[in-house]
């Protein structure tokens, strides 16, 4: 599954081309294009989907988000290790 994942906004690489950022998933830091949202500042959250950031989002309800998709398991689905995963799922692990 690949879902649109609210994240924090680490840090942005202005010099990047594109414009790129850390995104921070609730400890799960990964890159993403910031050229759709070239308002967004450090310390804000944006909606993530297979690597762009689509759009800002406020924190209560990146937070809550986030929550849900932990309690979920989404989190770990989208993010885990795939190859841990595959495993799981074909109940060699």
């Amino acid at each position: 599954m690949c879902l649109a994942v609210p994240g924090k906004v680490v840090s942005i690489d202005d010099g990047a081309d594109p414009r790129t950022g850390l995104i921070d998933f609730g400890g799960v830091q990964k890159q993403a294009c910031l050229e759709y949202v070239p308002e967004v500042r450090v310390g804000e959250y944006v909606i993530v989907h297979v690597g762009f950031a689509l759009q800002r989002l406020d924190e209560e309800s990146a937070l809550a988000s986030l929550k849900l998709f932990e309690e979920l398991g989404l989190l770990e689905e989208e993010f885990g290790d795939a190859w841990e995963q595959a495993a799981k799922e074909a109940g060699t692990q």
